[in-house]
């Protein structure tokens, strides 16, 4: 995490988002509403990165503030899946821009499982991929999984990592069970005691203790493995190639609603209600303000979205250190470093 990290509301899958043609076509639009330079806008498919929770207000905000807009872009945004499912459908072309857990795309990459795609902009710089509990089951470390039953969305960050990151945390995996969730649902099991833990970015602690009414218990995926970034800005292979100004174009839009929402979080949660009305602002609010740690990088004079080569091929190593990637692979492979923003 699929980190390391997430949090609430989306439909079931990618097959259904609907194909938009303009770009995928590399058509340009005909719409009368004008872009920022007086141009048609292009219109463009966006998931967040699962469901429509505070963590990806950002989206919002760029789209509300007119950040879009003044890019040439009329977005379109739907509840993403998790990293399998949005790799899956904007590699398909169904959608053209999404965050994904860097970590989920190297395992998705390296094991054959996905491939056309890229990733063009850094939304976190450190992972937020976590399993979630709260008080009462029993789980204070990760020892304490051993026995227990989890839910989390098939194909998630979290699951895939999960064999990783027992192996660092010396938990014997086999012991853990896992069973299906949905991003609508996962913290309604937690919270009937349904399941004993669930996987969650870290930011999602302030919706879980809404949900559940008790305090929430946070198993930091970064804790055991902490070069890896969280997520990041995803587009197709092909888009990248036939059009890189406007990945760019696009990127540096979304990275100011991410700017911005930081820097004024309870507007963003609003701005996050008026479009998706299930929206605690409290909650959006609260993750807003733990994700801005994860967001700035240590270096303060780092641009935001910036991507290092020498940290992605250590997280690489992590991994192929675990046993976790069935093939080997260079940051070159998952990372445009021509389009992603400079130091």
């Amino acid at each position: 995490m699929k980190r390391l990290t997430r949090t609430v509301a989306a439909a079931t899958m990618a097959a259904t988002l609907a194909l938009v043609a303009a770009c995928s076509s590399g058509s340009d639009s005909t719409e009368d509403v004008k872009g920022g330079d007086g141009g048609a806008l292009e219109k463009v498919t966006y998931l967040t990165s699962f469901g429509n929770f505070g963590r990806d207000s950002y989206a919002w905000v760029a789209q509300e503030k007119g950040f879009f807009t003044d890019a040439g872009f009329d977005v379109e945004i739907k509840p993403g899946q998790g990293t399998g499912a949005t790799i899956q459908t904007i590699a398909g072309g169904q959608a053209q821009f999404g965050p994904v857990d860097l970590t989920g795309g190297l395992l998705q990459l390296g094991n054959g499982q996905a491939k056309d795609f890229v990733a063009v902009a850094a939304i976190h710089q450190r992972t937020l991929t976590a399993i979630a509990t709260v008080e009462g089951t029993g789980i204070a470390s990760p020892k304490d999984l051993e026995g227990k039953r989890l839910a989390d969305v098939p194909g998630s960050v979290i699951r895939n990592l999960f064999p990783t990151y027992a192996k660092l945390a010396g938990v014997d995996a086999s012991k853990v069970t896992w069973v299906n969730g949905e991003p609508q649902t996962l913290m309604g099991t937690l919270a009937s005691g349904q399941v004993d833990g669930i996987g969650q970015f870290v930011v999602g602690q302030p919706t879980i203790e809404a949900v559940t009414k008790k305090k929430a218990v946070l198993l930091p995926f970064s804790n055991v493995m902490q070069d890896l970034y969280g997520n990041v800005l995803i587009t197709s292979s092909k888009l990248a190639k036939e059009k890189p100004e406007m990945v760019k174009r696009f990127a540096g839009a979304l990275l100011r609603g991410l700017e911005y929402a930081l820097a004024n979080p309870q507007e963003a949660a609003d701005l996050l209600k008026k479009n998706v009305d299930a929206t605690n602002p409290a909650a959006a609010k609260a993750e807003l303000e733990l994700m801005a740690g994860y967001v700035r990088s240590s270096n303060t004079g780092t641009q935001l979205g910036t991507l290092d080569s020498g940290r992605v091929a250590k997280s690489i190593a992590i991994l192929q250190g675990a046993g976790a990637l069935k093939q080997n692979i260079t940051p070159d492979q998952i990372i445009d470093f021509s389009l992603a923003p400079k130091a």
